[in-house]
């Protein structure tokens, strides 16, 4: 009589990191293509919708601040979730939050209930958070010197998605008015039904799980090889110097990015143009944030990560020069600045969360990288908030002057990380 033992678990069969890579690849890119098409039609509206509401410029920027607070909230529970469980049960429950958000909305704009619209768009900003946290994924099985690489084609998916969106804005409002519901809302009917597939798409094929396997990976090493293992980080000063660093750049960029663009609709409308014409600036900008993802993740892989995160603080001053001497009717001038503010997002995003990667053990990844995500999230919010107490206060044009200034706060500080290195 023979007894079975219980499989050992440094034999036990793991799949090859390189196919399940490619497989976690592709999912991802499935999914960034619908949440981009969900994120993408709520920033284009959410500001005229509270304008709308309430009758007034100065709220306009809290829709942005409050679906951006929401996914600061989202980011803690999804990178906690992930940790626990791995991230495709943590990225699935952030989409569908955002679906039950767009839903809110929705119900919000047909009752005209302000106060129902601020909560709505909290729960929305779930979808925010997890489009974000997704790049992380993207990364979690990559060599070291391919992270970059990864993280970009994650993002790169949630250009079509987003360029999209925007410019379904006049389409969906029209069906939103033959349903009943006001044109304005229309794109949240997009986004609802986008956030909930990207929901549906993660939970049903993100298998194996990145998370888990990479930590699988890792402890077979350890285990065969010693303690050295292949793509983790020690808690040295340097790590933390990384997190500190990655996160500043993040923050920054983010900070910058939504300011302006959550105004900008709101001044373009300001001068006449309809939302046809501000969809197609916010579509460039979202496609100027996404679309250059491959080439800045070869970037960061071959020049540095600091160099590139330098390279987006000027390119974000160069955006906010633009927008505030571009006359108000002048698209074309506001579409080329939009394109360099997503732009220079871009290169602080893919550098930061490169340096980031880089920096945090997988013990702690998917925690850590949920943390650093709130104060990414609550500097949107901060920024969304203010942009329309200044637009109302001093104007366009100085805010978006003010966001060039403080976005080569990142000069120095990657000046001062190189010298030490």
């Amino acid at each position: 009589m023979t007894s079975t033992a219980p499989a050992d678990p440094a034999t036990a069969p793991i799949p090859d990191a390189g196919q399940a890579q490619r497989r976690v690849l592709r999912v991802l890119v499935a999914s960034q293509v619908l949440s981009g098409a969900g994120l993408a039609a709520g920033v284009t509206v959410g500001a005229l919708l509270a304008q709308d509401m309430l009758g007034s410029t100065s709220l306009a920027g809290l829709p942005s601040a409050l679906f951006t607070a929401g996914s600061a909230l989202t980011a803690i529970a999804v990178g906690r979730l992930s940790q626990a469980r791995g991230r495709r049960p943590g990225l699935a429950a952030g989409y569908l939050t955002g679906a039950v958000g767009s839903a809110g909305v929705i119900t919000a704009a047909v009752l005209d209930a302000p106060v129902l619209l601020f909560v709505a768009l909290f729960v929305y900003g779930a979808g925010t958070a997890t489009n974000l946290q997704a790049r992380y994924a993207g990364a979690d099985l990559a060599a070291p010197g391919h992270r970059a690489r990864a993280v970009s084609t994650v993002l790169v998916a949630t250009t079509l998605g987003g360029v999209a969106g925007p410019n379904l804005a006049a389409p969906t409002g029209a069906l939103a008015e033959r349903l009943g519901i006001p044109g304005l809302a229309g794109p949240f009917l997009l986004s609802g039904a986008a956030y909930a597939l990207a929901a549906l798409v993660l939970f049903r094929r993100l298998r194996p799980d990145p998370l888990l396997l990479a930590r699988a990976l890792a402890e077979r090493a350890r285990t065969t090889a010693g303690p050295a293992a292949p793509g983790t980080a020690t808690a040295t000063e340097e790590g933390r110097g990384g997190v500190v660093l990655g996160t500043l750049v993040m923050v920054l960029t983010q900070l910058v990015m939504v300011a302006v663009m959550t105004m900008t609709p709101v001044h373009m409308h300001d001068h006449g143009h309809d939302t046809t014409a501000s969809g197609l600036v916010i579509a460039l900008h979202i496609g100027a944030m996404y679309l250059p993802s491959p080439l800045t993740g070869r970037l960061v892989d071959r020049f540095g990560r600091l160099t590139v995160a330098g390279a987006s603080g000027v390119t974000l001053l160069a955006s906010g020069v633009l927008a505030a001497l571009a006359p108000g009717g002048s698209v074309p001038l506001l579409a080329l600045a939009l394109a360099l503010l997503g732009l220079g997002w871009n290169l602080g995003l893919v550098s930061g969360t490169a340096i980031i990667t880089d920096a945090v053990p997988l013990a702690t990844r998917a925690k850590t990288q949920g943390l650093v995500d709130v104060s990414i999230a609550l500097a949107g919010a901060t920024g969304g908030m203010a942009s329309g107490l200044v637009v109302a206060a001093a104007g366009y044009p100085v805010l978006a002057l003010t966001g060039g200034v403080l976005s080569l706060a990142l000069l120095p500080a990657v000046a001062v990380t190189a010298y030490r290195r």
